[in-house]
Parts: structure tokens; C-alpha cells; sequence
């Protein structure tokens, strides 16, 4: 995808999701980040592509955080 070498995949482990549900409002916070675009979310993970133009890493911690959650990049 590059975008000019701006895009980054990362995969974000994620703690306090139990359900369907929680998937969905996790779902729904990482959309609301500029620049961020969702692959995958499921229970205790997510995999984005952020183009680093837009946001950074704090803005999607924060906006899953802010959701209730709390978010960690895997390693």
C-alpha cells in the first residue's frame, strides 16, 4: 500500500474485551482516529494500518483507552 512510505501495520493487544459487543465499540473508537484504518478486531486484538501523516501511535492508544479499554502495542 506505501502511501509515499507513510503507512504502518501494527498489531495492538487489547485488555478488558469480553464479547461481541466490545469488539464492536472497540471497533467503532479506532475508526473515529484520523488517519487510521481498521483490518481486524477481535476479542484482545486489533491489526490498523496508520498513516503517520495523519495521527501516531498515542492518538489510537488513547481513542481505545478513552473507549474503555486498554490497548498496548504487540511486540
Amino acid at each position: 500500500m506505501g502511501y509515499n512510505g507513510v503507512m504502518t501495520s501494527l498489531t495492538l493487544n487489547i485488555t478488558g474485551m469480553s464479547c461481541g459487543n466490545c469488539v464492536a465499540h472497540v471497533t467503532k473508537a479506532l475508526t473515529s482516529v484520523p488517519g487510521l484504518t481498521v483490518r481486524k478486531v477481535e476479542i484482545g486484538r486489533a491489526e490498523v494500518e496508520l498513516d503517520r501523516s495523519q495521527g501516531d501511535l498515542n492518538r489510537v492508544i488513547a481513542a481505545v483507552n478513552d473507549a474503555g479499554y486498554e490497548a498496548h502495542l504487540a511486540s
